[in-house]
C-alpha cells in the first residue's frame, strides 16, 4: 500500500507540472518549427499576436494583367496557326504605319465572336484593314443593328464575309438608308432585309442617287418593288442600268408602260436586263453586236457629260441670282434705314 501511495503522488505531481508548463509562456520566443495548427501556436510564440483564422493560410488569388498588346502568342491562343498569326501580325504592323490599326485585339475578338473562323477573319482583314481602327463598342452596336434589321445568324456572317466594309459604316448612316427604302421607295421590312443581304454596298450609296434609281426603274421601266428585289437592282450602278435600258429602248425592244401598266410589246424582265453578262445580253436580249453597244456607250457618256454641265450651269446661275437678290435686299434695307435717320 505504501508503495502505491508514493507512485500515485509522483504521477499527480508530474501531471500538474506538465499541465502548468503547457499553459505557461515559454521563455524561448519563437520556435524553429512552423506550427501545424492555431492551437499549437501556444508552444511557439510568447508574443500577444492574435490567432489567425484557418482561411488566412489559403493561397491568395493570382492577379493576371489583361492582354492588351498584340503578339504571336496571343494570336495563337485565339486559334490562329503560326502562319496565320504571322500574316495578321504583319498586316497590323502595316496598318499601324498608316495610322489605321488602333484597336487590333478588339477587332479580332469581335470577328471571332461573330462566329467566323481564323481563316475567314484573315481574309476579311486583307479586304478591309480599316476594321482595325474600330472600337469594340462600335462593333457591338453595328452588329446589333444589323441583327435588328433582320440579318440573322448565317446571313449576317455571309454579308460580313462578302462585304466587310459594312462594319465600318456608322449605325446612323445605315438607318438613313433604311428610311429612304421604307418611306420613299415603299419597300416592306422583309424586302429591306433582302436588299441588305443581297446588295450590302447600298449602305454607302448616295441617298439622292438611291432614290433616283428607284424612281427610274419604277416610272420609266414600270417595275414593281418585288421584281426589283428579286433582280438585285441595287447591286448595279445607275450608269449600268440606264445604259442597258436606253439601248433596248432605242432599238425598240423596251417600252415605258402607260398609266394602266400596258405596253405594245413584251418587255424583257429586269433580271435579263441586268444579271446577264454583256455577251449574253447582246446576243439574246438586245440582238446587237459588241461594236454597236460600244459606240452607244460612248454616245451616252457624252450625253451625260452635257447634262451634268447644264446642271452645273443652272446651279451656278441660281446661286448668282440668290447672291444678287441678297445684295438688293441689303441695299434696300440700307436705304430705308438711311431715310429713317434723315426723317429723325
Amino acid at each position: 500500500m505504501g508503495a502505491r501511495v508514493v507512485v500515485c503522488q509522483v504521477l499527480q505531481r508530474t501531471v500538474r507540472n506538465a499541465t502548468s508548463s503547457i499553459f505557461s509562456p515559454l521563455p524561448f520566443g519563437r520556435c524553429l518549427l512552423q506550427p501545424l495548427c492555431s492551437q499549437c501556436r501556444l508552444f511557439c510564440s510568447s508574443s500577444s499576436t492574435p490567432l489567425s483564422s484557418p482561411d488566412s493560410h489559403k493561397a491568395a488569388p493570382v492577379w493576371r494583367k489583361p492582354v492588351t498588346e498584340l503578339s504571336l502568342r496571343t494570336l495563337a491562343e485565339m486559334g490562329f496557326t503560326d502562319t496565320q498569326a504571322e500574316q495578321v501580325y504583319d498586316s497590323v504592323s502595316k496598318a499601324s504605319g498608316k495610322g489605321a490599326a488602333k484597336h487590333p485585339l478588339p477587332c479580332l475578338s469581335a470577328l471571332l465572336a461573330l462566329g467566323l473562323n481564323p481563316s475567314s477573319v484573315l481574309k476579311l482583314l486583307e479586304k478591309c484593314p480599316e476594321l482595325y481602327s474600330i472600337m469594340e463598342s462600335q462593333f457591338q452596336q453595328r452588329i446589333g443593328n444589323l441583327r435588328k434589321l433582320g440579318l440573322v445568324e448565317g446571313s449576317l456572317q455571309r454579308v460580313v464575309a462578302h462585304y466587310p466594309q459594312i462594319l465600318t459604316v456608322p449605325v446612323k448612316t445605315i438607318k438613313s438608308v433604311v428610311v429612304v427604302l421604307r418611306e420613299k421607295c415603299l419597300f416592306t421590312v422583309q424586302q429591306v432585309t433582302d436588299i441588305l443581304r443581297e446588295s450590302p454596298t447600298i449602305v454607302q450609296e448616295d441617298l439622292s442617287q438611291l432614290e433616283y434609281k428607284f424612281q427610274y426603274v419604277y416610272f420609266r421601266m414600270g417595275i414593281k418593288q418585288a421584281e426589283m428585289v428579286k433582280s438585285r437592282l441595287f447591286h448595279f450602278t445607275l450608269d449600268e442600268l440606264c445604259c442597258r435600258h436606253s439601248f433596248l429602248e432605242r432599238r425598240g425592244l423596251y417600252q415605258t408602260p402607260d398609266k394602266k401598266g400596258q405596253t405594245a410589246i413584251i418587255n424583257p424582265k429586269l433580271d435579263r436586263v441586268l444579271n446577264l453578262d454583256q455577251d449574253t445580253f447582246l446576243t439574246h436580249v438586245a440582238n446587237a453586236s459588241a461594236e454597236e453597244y460600244d459606240v452607244f456607250q460612248r454616245l451616252m457618256a457624252r450625253e451625260w457629260q452635257k447634262e451634268e454641265k447644264q446642271r452645273g450651269n443652272i446651279e451656278a446661275d441660281s446661286d448668282d441670282e440668290e447672291e444678287e437678290e441678297d445684295e438688293e435686299e441689303a441695299e434696300t434695307a440700307g436705304k430705308s434705314a438711311y431715310r429713317k435717320k434723315r426723317q429723325k
